[in-house]
Order: structure tokens, then C-alpha cells, then sequence
């Protein structure tokens, strides 16, 4: 990541806050953090301050297009540019197939797919005016997950969202390809969080892996670094899979 300014969407907490610590560490000119909650993003922002880096925030509902808008603006103001988007925000509530309605549906629709392309036509403007860095002007990345091509009746709802997401990522690609933008995604798969700690899952993700164990976030992270940094300038419209060959067993 070295000399650019990163925006990671979701940002707070979990995977994001990862990334946007790994960015520094990455040597990452700036950070940005979109997230609901101001007080843990500014948290995830402390090792960027540390290091004498540019730091932006911008609290938002990125299922509204205008509000998502306005904080990719705010925050690409506070950085002075925008050089990759990582769209990490997402919600994850397991519930029964029979038993998702409408309300279900508008809320992970509202974050995992409106938001996700909210933030994406946000950076496609904010990008397209850069000029060329080497070949590229921008690199977006997307997490979307393993749950989109498997069968998920315990998540549908969520895996149905991921899989939109990963159609996006290819249309956004194609679409931005001819400005030298680069979009892909990255799927990961059984994460070893605290969360799947606390939720007594680890020995479900042992169990559906090949490798015996969930993975480590940080090892999902560093693939999502590597579509969003400079050694990326040619891979576009990929969706990455990183499930310890639990999408192939």
C-alpha cells in the first residue's frame, strides 16, 4: 500500500479494522474509515495517527445513496485523494430459510448491496478524475465470501447478498476497465474471529475445512491487500477465494 491514501468502508470493527491497521503496516500515505460507529472507527484510526498519517472519518448509513456519497466526499476531502476503496461494511445475522421477511430483506439489501454500490459510483467519480499512476487511476475491493456458491439455508439471505456483490464486481470492473480503475473482490471463508470464538463456532469452521481449522482474519486480509495495492495493475473483475478449500470439499 505503499503512498496511498486507503478508505475502508466498515472500518470499525472486524475485518476492516484489520485492514486499515495492515494498511499502515503496509505503508499507506493515509486511511480513511467509514462506519456507523464513530468511536470504535476513530479507535481503528489511532495506529494511522501513531504514524504521522492522514486520517479522515466519516460517520454514515451507507444504505442511502446521498449520505454515501457525502461521507466518501468528506472523507476523500480529508485525505486529499482517494487511491483504493475497500468495501468491508456488511450485516450477518443467521436466520432460518422459512423464516426471512421483508424487513430481513431490506436491511442486508440495504447494507451488503445497495451500500456496497453506493460506495463504489462514489470512488468511480472521485477516481476517474486522478491521472494515471504506472496504468492505474484507482483499485476498488470488495468482500464478498465463500457463502455465495455454496448452498447456505441457515444464511441464505446473507449469501444471496454476496453473490449480488460479486456480480457487481464484475460489471464494475468492465465498466471502469477503459479509466484504469481495477475492481475485484475477495471471498473468504470461515474467519477464526473473537466473534466465531464467542459464539462457540470453531469447531464448525474446523469441521467444513480441508485444513482442519478456521482462518486466521489476517490471513484473509492480506489477499484483500494485495488486489488493493500498488503490485495490483493488471487483475480486474476476480473474485479471490480464500476458504482453505472448504469451497471445493
Amino acid at each position: 500500500m505503499r503512498d496511498l491514501n486507503v478508505v475502508v468502508v466498515g472500518g470499525g470493527a472486524g475485518l476492516g479494522q484489520l485492514l486499515a491497521e495492515m494498511a499502515v503496516d503496509a505503508g499507506a500515505s493515509g486511511v480513511g474509515i467509514i462506519d456507523l460507529n464513530e468511536t470504535a472507527a476513530q479507535e481503528a484510526l489511532e495506529q494511522a495517527r501513531a504514524a504521522g498519517l492522514k486520517t479522515s472519518f466519516a460517520a454514515c448509513d451507507i444504505s442511502s445513496g446521498p449520505a454515501a456519497h457525502a461521507a466518501f466526499k468528506s472523507v476523500a476531502s480529508g485525505l486529499g485523494r482517494v487511491d483504493t476503496l475497500i468495501n468491508s461494511a456488511a450485516i450477518y445475522p443467521r436466520k432460518p430459510l422459512l423464516e426471512i421477511n421483508d424487513r430481513d430483506w431490506d436491511a442486508f439489501n440495504g447494507v451488503n448491496i445497495k451500500g456496497t454500490y453506493h460506495m463504489m459510483v462514489a470512488a468511480a467519480h472521485h477516481m476517474r478524475a486522478h491521472p494515471l499512476q504506472g496504468k492505474v487511476r484507482g483499485r476498488i475491493v470488495n468482500i464478498t465470501s465463500v457463502d455465495a456458491f455454496k448452498a447456505h439455508p441457515q444464511n441464505a439471505h446473507y449469501a444471496a447478498t454476496k453473490a449480488a456483490v460479486v456480480s457487481l464486481t464484475k460489471s464494475f470492473a468492465h465498466e471502469l476497465a477503459p479509466d484504469g480503475i481495477l475492481v475485484n473482490s475477495v471471498a473468504p471463508a470461515g474467519m477464526a474471529t473473537e466473534k466465531a470464538r464467542e459464539a462457540g463456532f470453531l469447531g464448525e469452521l474446523a469441521a467444513a475445512s480441508p485444513l482442519g481449522r478456521g482462518g486466521e482474519p489476517r490471513e484473509m486480509a492480506e489477499w484483500v491487500l494485495m488486489a488493493a495495492g500498488p503490485k495490483n495493475t493488471y487483475m480486474t473483475g476476480e473474485n479471490i477465494i480464500v476458504s482453505g478449500g472448504y469451497i471445493y470439499a
